[in-house]
């Protein structure tokens, strides 16, 4: 299976001229990771041994980056209430439906009061580059790099399934796509995600190791 690769060129001329930044929006050419300003997607699952709830909310905030602009999405973990993590991560979509991901802000709450931001990037900078999260139509075997930060974000994806359902506490989704996600950083370590039409991410679930799971509760906006 070969790597997709796309360069920071050819994006900033794919992007579609006087469409809303990130061209991100319900009813877009990408219908599996659609978004619009306010659409929030909450999440219940486990992680690192305890429960966790993950709200993603797409913000009506940009981010010029490489002379695009992105749609910046707010991503939120708590444990009862307790703040686990707080990720801002950045999309723009080109004229053939393809979502990038030209990086994240990203900061871990540690229980004694310490941060971490290991694992934040922004493409073009030390060497960091755009990823893509969704391809444009995407076929099984097709694999893509996701992030592209050596030694901090290496994630790749490749398409497994295109078709079937999943079942999960927001409902039952049809017409599900289906990724395995892996990273260099952590050999042999895997993790599944189904994504929805007109929803985005369903569920995701590690498939080795400790066990990590989130299922779509809700989606409003």
């Amino acid at each position: 299976m070969g790597i997709e690769r796309r360069s920071p060129v050819g994006l900033r001329h794919q992007l579609r001229a006087g469409a809303r930044p990130g061209a991100l929006r319900v009813g877009g050419r990408q219908p599996l990771l659609p978004a619009a300003g306010g659409r929030k997607l909450v999440y219940t699952g486990t992680k690192d041994g305890q429960s966790q709830i993950d709200t993603v909310t797409v913000t009506d905030q940009t981010k010029v980056i490489l002379g695009i602009t992105t749609t910046v999405v707010r991503d939120v973990a708590r444990h009862h209430g307790d703040l686990l993590e707080k990720t801002f991560d950045f999309y723009a979509q080109d004229d053939q439906g393809t979502v990038w991901y030209l990086g994240e802000d990203t900061t871990s709450f540690e229980p004694n009061g310490h941060t971490d931001t290991s694992g934040s990037f922004e493409a073009g900078v030390d060497g960091a580059q755009p990823g893509i999260i969704m391809e444009g139509n995407p076929q099984i075997p097709d694999a893509y790099r996701q992030e592209c930060y050596a030694g901090q974000a290496e994630d790749t994806a490749w398409v497994v399934a295109t078709t079937g359902s999943s079942k999960v506490p927001y409902g039952k989704v049809q017409h599900v796509l289906s990724t395995l996600e892996s990273t260099r950083i952590e050999p042999g370590a895997y993790d599944e995600k189904v994504y929805g039409p007109g929803i985005g991410i369903v569920s995701e679930r590690a498939l080795t190791g400790t066990s990590e799971v989130a299922q779509l509760v809700s989606v409003t906006g």
